[in-house]
């Protein structure tokens, strides 16, 4: 009998040392779960799972996010997986995950990008502080009990993705003494100019309409606490096809609002505040506040990020311009919203990034020794400030003295012409007869542009690295196209709109998209240089028949990759927060910044540039006349024909950070 138990003792040893680092099994036999709540200056109550390791032996460095998601799963008998943060769990990190006050198991109320307050006392008073409390006060108290209660180094690190970035980022505003290094990935950070709820003013309606309800009920604490179902919440079905019939037979705003009974508050919020004022100013942290951060930041974000693409860029160089002192990075990868840290591969959708662009390469090379060098005091410094990775080369780009900003003076640009053409020669002709100089289009409300060819449920990431030519068949979608490139054209930076205009009524959207044409006889198997032999149920796993069943069904050859496409809603023009209709006919200038780029085209490419007035369902529909949009009914959506000038004397174009 005793040999049987030693024999079992010796087998349930070697299953224990074979469970996967970081899963639940591996957590369980290593770490020790507790939930505590702690106190903040005000006397709210904020819940906070630890996982601590079992090993007491040596002091652990902490890594924390604050989430307004879920700090599950709930009940210390129950582990969470750690399985994509292996290096930090094989080094014995002390992992903390917070539920933001008013979400989930936490006390308080919840405010939507919960504004900084400046001038607050940053240590933690005894007596009750109302309105002297922020998520980084929040930040700071938690810190100052996290390092009294647990077996750590004294040093902490915090990171998070999306709306736990805005945290992260607010973190590094708290001014903790033992704070060491922050990430904040994907960062929501300007719900007005970039980011999830509106682009340059124009609203990002699936996103939201998509996004809030179960985000302000499903996740508010009085809900949760009582045990509410989200189906209890008897939310209208606005969905039954797909996204572009449903939202166009929907019609208006008023009427998403009405179906919801205004339950929505952040409808309310959106309805209320139709410009840039006060509210947004105040609920944008990159706004003046980024001064004096005293951690080592690293900015994370993805080229193609639905969500939170412009994020990324404005945080750092927010960071960069207010707290020129702090040691701060930029790492921007070729990935979807959290690819980087969530089973990113070779191949994304139909593009191919290479192995560099992986979670595991991003994780083991990039983040964790970031992290280990300041909570650790192991590695080395991270010896350049930018890492970016070039789309159309595949490979890491490093920047010593940062990710180049580039003004426009420093900017090249390429001319439309309406013959079709797109080059840096300034236009001197005429085209079209009726109307020199001119290219135009009729831009109908109830008939917009879709941003996919392909119906669907719900916004697709893939959207930002799509195949373009279903658009560029589209009569109300204008394209430039080049010559074919015969050598590299490498573009580093932020991309400048101008275009010269004249439209029918009194407003409209500008869309404007950057796209890389490929050869005619592009395939991924030529491009990577993969035998044609491997089949996707191959037996062969080597390398290369791994990489090649990867390979996409999707025909390469005229690929139109979209490198960057961002909106402008025309009334913005001059001023976000003093919006003004066009004169019908009157030329008007219209200009406008996108999201920076890294990508080269090369040569047998081509650059296109097309222009359109709607890209439905992602942004919603502009009526075209001047008018409030989040009010207004079915009367005010009027077709207007909308006139690209390519003249000498109004000429359109696209500024390119080209690299001579």
């Amino acid at each position: 009998m005793k040999r049987i138990y030693t024999f079992l003792f010796f087998v349930f040893l070697a299953f224990s040392s074979s469970a996967q680092v970081g899963s639940r099994e591996y957590m369980m036999e290593n770490y020790q779960k507790r939930e505590v709540m702690i106190t903040m200056r005000d006397g709210v109550e904020l819940f906070t799972s630890i996982y601590e390791p079992k090993d007491q032996s040596v002091k652990h460095p902490i890594i924390m996010e604050r989430t307004c998601y879920s700090a599950g799963p709930y009940g210390e008998d129950k582990y969470s997986s750690f399985v994509d943060e292996a290096p930090y769990v094989e080094a014995g990190y002390i992992f903390v995950i917070q539920d933001v006050r008013g979400k989930n198991m936490s006390g308080g109320t919840y405010d939507d990008i919960r504004p900084f307050i400046e001038g607050k006392k940053l240590s933690k008073k005894v007596s009750k502080n109302v309105g002297q409390t922020d998520e980084a006060s929040d930040t700071y108290d938690t810190i100052e009990w996290l390092i009294k209660n647990t077996n750590s180094n004294g040093c902490v690190g915090q990171k998070g993705i999306s709306y736990p970035g805005f945290y992260a980022t607010m973190g590094a505003l708290s001014g903790h003494p033992a704070l060491k290094a922050v990430s904040p990935q994907a960062p929501v950070t300007d719900w007005f100019h970039g980011d999830d709820v509106h682009h340059n003013g124009a609203f990002m309606m699936p996103e939201m309409i998509s996004f809030q309800p179960f985000f302000e009920y499903l996740m508010n604490n009085e809900n949760v606490r009582s045990g509410k179902s989200y189906a209890s919440f008897k939310f209208p079905q606005l969905m039954h096809t797909d996204i572009y019939n449903d939202y166009l037979r929907i019609g208006t705003y008023a009427n998403i609002c009405k179906a919801y009974g205004d339950s929505l508050s952040y409808l309310r919020t959106v309805r209320e505040h139709p410009n840039w004022d006060e509210y947004w100013e105040s609920h944008t942290v990159s706004k003046g506040h980024l001064h004096d951060v005293k951690p080592a930041v690293m900015v994370v974000g993805g080229l193609f990020d639905k969500e939170d693409c412009y994020g990324a860029f404005d945080t750092y160089k927010s960071i960069k311009e207010q707290s020129p002192e702090t040691e701060l990075y930029l790492v921007e990868g070729p990935w979807y919203h959290g690819a980087w840290s969530r089973g990113m591969k070779e191949f994304w959708g139909s593009m191919y990034f290479g192995d560099k662009a992986t979670t595991e390469y991003y994780v083991e090379n990039i983040e964790y020794p970031f992290f280990a060098y300041y909570l650790e005091g192991k590695g080395e410094k991270p010896s350049v400030e930018a890492r970016v990775f070039d789309s159309g080369s595949r490979e890491w780009v490093e920047y010593s003295e940062g990710w180049p900003m580039v003004k426009a003076s420093a900017t090249t640009a390429f001319y439309l012409h309406a013959d079709g053409t797109v080059n840096q020669m300034k236009p001197d002709g005429t085209v079209n007869q009726a109307k020199p100089g001119v290219v135009s289009y009729l831009s109908d409300p109830a008939h917009p542009v879709p941003y996919r060819a392909i119906p669907e449920r719900s916004v697709s990431k893939d959207y930002m690295i799509d195949d373009q030519r279903f658009a560029a068949q589209r009569p109300d979608v204008v394209c430039f196209t080049s010559e074919v490139l015969t050598e590299p054209m490498t573009l580093r930076g932020e991309v400048e709109i101008e275009l010269y205009v004249d439209i029918t009524t009194t407003d409209a959207d500008f869309i404007v998209k950057v796209i890389d044409v490929f050869p005619d006889d592009f395939s991924w198997f030529s491009e990577l240089k993969l035998p044609y032999r491997y089949g996707r149920n191959s037996d062969d796993d080597s390398a290369e028949a791994k990489l090649a069943k990867q390979v996409p069904n999707t025909l390469m050859a005229g690929y139109q990759f979209l490198v960057r496409g961002d909106v402008m809603r025309g009334k913005f023009r001059e001023s976000f927060s003093d919006p003004k209709p066009f004169v019908p006919g009157e030329t008007t200038k219209v200009s406008f910044t996108v999201p920076d780029v890294s990508h080269t085209f090369k040569p047998g490419h081509k650059l296109m540039i097309q222009v359109q007035s709607s890209w439905f369902p992602l942004v919603d529909r502009n009526p075209q006349t001047f008018c409030d949009i989040y009010t207004c009914d079915e009367s005010a959506y009027q077709p207007s024909t909308i006139s690209i000038h390519c003249s000498e004397k109004a000429s359109s174009c696209v500024k390119l950070p080209l690299v001579k």
